[in-house]
């Protein structure tokens, strides 16, 4: 009896197994879609459904996609605003705090409705991102609402899509493209904001137990010009051999870039002094270059110096010392440098240039 009994709920346990769908293409023809951008560090992720035109070009909007909000007939809504694609909700996904239009909206993932109009649609992001489309939809979960113009298109589109354009370090339009209109929305991100914090999370996890991850945290706020005083800490942490950092050119010369912006200047000359030996040929060139951007270019010519007593006769040291002098109007010993360069070009591109910058110290021209 007790193996009749396993038998019996080993075929019960198939049955129930057999009982789950076979995976088939979306019904009505519609195909499943998913679109993704980054903006900055934070990610826009979009799942949908996309209906086809089917030849029912000019009964689209108004019709097949009513106005506002209308009795679907099921559910538990007398009033449902479209579910922005085909089948299931359409949702939409933010890895960090966005701006809508211009309105804030939290890290999350929201079901996406809207309610369209002629001239004007409204966006709805809810809380409820797993209802079957819109027929249990419920304005109690909505968290933001915001207002669009939609756009009329030239030409036609067949089949729905969501699509990122106008994108740039910290906003990006999405547009939600269908048959001959364009229903566009802009995100943005504080990047500033988004990315200390993410530093700030991320150097409490193993990433933070080696110095390039300080290091990398205070370089970016360095070049961004913000939150200088913690990238000041950052920075003295990836130099510290007492916790996981190391005295090398990029951790040093990143913490004389931080008290740079901080208006340190002489503090950060000392630190290049003890960086700049533990450079290598084309570390210590760029700083030089760099010394040269910002006119100190007595300072620079100094640093190049150094790199040509460190590597004699290399293109690249030959070339620093070329800039150095003639940065200090010396073009005369500029000269000499640059034609004891020229043999050693890299490239057919590296001899033209330096070829130009002989010609131009003949003239007694600057060639920084």
């Amino acid at each position: 009896m007790k193996h009749l009994l396993l038998a019996f709920s080993f075929f019960t346990a198939i049955v129930v197994q057999a009982q789950r769908p076979l995976t088939t293409a979306p019904s009505g023809g519609n195909k499943k879609a998913s679109v993704s951008e980054r903006i900055g560090i934070t990610d826009v992720t979009i799942h949908y459904d996309r209906p086809g035109v089917k030849g029912r070009e000019g009964k689209i909007w108004g019709q097949l996609v009513p106005a506002g909000y209308t009795d679907q007939f099921f559910g538990n809504t007398k009033e449902a605003p479209w579910r922005a694609g085909a089948n299931e909700s359409t949702t939409i996904e933010f890895s960090t705090d966005v701006k809508i239009e211009g309105q804030a909206l939290s890290a999350g993932k929201y079901g996406f409705f809207i309610a369209y109009g002629a001239n004007e649609c409204t966006l709805i992001f809810s809380k409820d991102a797993t209802s079957w489309g819109s027929f249990y939809y419920d304005p109690k979960y909505d968290v933001l609402r915001v207002k669009v113009k939609p756009a009329t298109l030239t030409n036609s589109v067949e089949w729905l899509k969501y699509e990122f354009t106008n994108q740039t370090e910290t906003a990006a339009t999405v547009n939600l493209v269908w048959e001959k209109l364009n229903i566009p929305f802009k995100v943005e991100i504080d990047l500033l904001k988004t990315q200390v914090e993410s530093f700030r999370r991320e150097l409490r996890t193993d990433m933070g137990f080696f110095w390039l991850g300080w290091q990398t945290a205070a370089q970016w706020c360095a070049d961004h010009n913000t939150n200088l005083e913690e990238a000041l800490r950052w920075a003295d942490t990836s130099v510290n051999p007492n916790v996981l950092g190391d005295r090398n050119f990029v951790t040093l010369s990143t913490k004389a870039a931080v008290l740079n912006k901080l208006g340190r200047n002489a503090e950060a000359a000392a630190v290049m002094k003890e960086a700049v030996p533990l450079g290598n040929m084309n570390q210590i060139h760029q700083y030089g270059r760099s010394l040269l951007t910002m006119k100190y270019n007595k300072q620079a010519l100094e640093v190049f110096q150094i790199n040509y007593e460190k590597n004699p006769n290399q293109f690249t040291t030959l070339m620093g010392l070329t800039r150095g002098y003639s940065g200090v109007g010396d073009y005369k010993k500029a000269l000499e440098y640059a034609e004891k360069a020229l043999p050693l070009a890299p490239n057919p591109l590296n001899k033209t240039s330096v070829e130009k910058i002989i010609g131009m110290l003949k003239e007694g021209k600057d060639v920084n």
